[in-house]
């Protein structure tokens, strides 16, 4: 129902871009966003946008990421730049309808290696 895509190898002081849309079967979606996961630790949030583009970030990655969603297509992006090791982890589409059903996307591999 979430389908994300645009995962890779980058090196450090690169850029990606991650997509992900939701099916058509999702209905009054409220939060999308990213949250990413790395062996041994919990996932954790990147960013989330709502319907009404208020984006929000966690401190790691304000003034690198950029958030944007399509309301329309019920899409959400996530562009990447100056990326770090640090970064390096699975990416997961995230949504929340208005009625507080959440969705994840099933995971996309972003490398930030040299």
């Amino acid at each position: 129902q979430l389908q994300a895509s645009g995962g890779g190898l980058a090196q450090p002081g690169g850029s990606l871009r991650l997509s992900c849309a939701a099916s058509g079967s999702i209905f009054r979606i409220g939060i999308m966003g990213w949250y990413r996961q790395t062996p041994g630790k919990q996932r954790e949030l990147v960013s989330t946008i709502t319907s009404a583009f208020s984006p929000n970030y966690a401190d790691s990655v304000k003034g690198r990421f950029t958030i944007s969603r399509d309301n329309a297509k019920n899409t959400v992006s996530l562009q990447m730049t100056n990326l770090t090791p640090e970064d390096t982890a699975v990416y997961y589409c995230y949504t929340r309808t208005v009625n507080n059903l959440g969705y994840w996307g099933q995971g996309t591999l972003v490398t930030v290696s040299s």
